[in-house]
């Protein structure tokens, strides 16, 4: 049976747990002397250990009767639940963690990036299905200015997407390196062949941005090559920015796997985006508190494989 009784923190850190120890030294040796050498213990410091308990419980614990000290009757009381604590410590400081995905029932939160959600998500969750039925995921949107603080408040497990290094609190760990395509509608843009420089700046633009700045991610990455689009609307879901593709004569600008996928569903003409544009790689990103905890670590590693497949 569970016990679900509220913990007193406060309490308990007032009390020294080590007196439990003491106790239950003191009821297998029944001896101050012999529980003192079991604990590597001076005798006087054992002596003063019975005192505290005996003002702490309100009894005298151990009585001695001839060379032994015999347990009170509220010894005996307290003795099976101290053993069972100290027996639980023990056992939580020498068990090693053991991860079975096939029988792990829990729910993973990660957060992504939109292109990375709409990527991964479905090859992430057939593996899921195949190895590990009784995990969950739920995915969170998270731009790069909240994912450390998601992560840091226990909203996410993790974070896939354009995110750099954190704190010390963080670990990250390299996917891929990004590369960008643009697409457009040829009924509504009749150009011919891949768009030239020259065009592709006269053009307007259609881009993703999770942020307050209309370029999106691409902000900094203009600003090296000291040029700037005629950006005519952005939203945060690259879906939305292909089905404005789709009704109005704009050039979307987007990661290349995502123009690969779905450009041709969209019915978009592609082309390479005529600007060497530097953008930042793709990264899981978590907290350092669960670095080993062996199923999130177990979910990372799934995560590699599928991430060389893309394409």
């Amino acid at each position: 049976m569970s016990n679900t009784a509220t913990i007193d923190h406060f309490n308990l850190w007032s009390f020294d747990l080590n007196l439990l120890i003491a106790f239950d030294a003191l009821m297998r040796d029944r001896n101050v002397t012999q529980a003192a050498s079991r604990l590597k213990l001076q005798q006087p410091a054992m002596s003063h250990n019975l005192a505290t308990l005996r003002l702490l419980f309100q009894d005298e614990l151990f009585v001695r009767v001839g060379q032994v000290m015999q347990p009170t009757p509220r010894a005996h009381t307290l003795s099976v639940p101290i053993q069972q604590i100290l027996s639980q410590a023990h056992q939580a400081l020498i068990s090693k963690d053991e991860f079975d995905p096939l029988s792990e029932t829990r729910t993973f939160r990660i957060g992504f990036s939109s292109e990375l959600e709409v990527i991964l998500m479905p090859d992430l969750v057939a593996v899921l299905r195949e190895t590990a039925p009784g995990i969950k995921l739920l995915a969170r949107p998270a731009n790069p200015d909240q994912i450390h603080r998601m992560l840091d408040d226990g909203i996410i497990d993790l974070g896939v997407g354009c995110y750099d290094e954190g704190g010390s609190r963080h670990r990250r760990r390299l996917l891929f390196e990004q590369s960008l395509m643009c697409c457009y509608n040829k009924d509504l843009l009749p150009l011919e062949g891949p768009l030239d420089r020259a065009t592709y700046l006269r053009l307007q633009h259609a881009l993703v941005s999770q942020k307050d700045a209309i370029e999106g991610c691409l902000d900094t990455a203009l600003e090296k090559l000291e040029v700037k689009l005629n950006v005519a609307m952005a939203a945060p879901e690259f879906l939305t920015v292909l089905s404005a593709v789709t009704k109005t004569p704009l050039v979307a600008t987007l990661p290349t796997r995502i123009i690969q996928r779905y450009a041709k569903i969209f019915g978009l003409t592609e082309s390479p985006v005529p600007l060497d544009l530097e953008v930042s790689p793709i990264a899981m990103v978590w907290s350092a508190h669960s670095d080993r905890e062996p199923a999130a670590k177990w979910l990372r590693d799934q995560i590699g494989p599928l991430v060389e497949n893309f394409g």
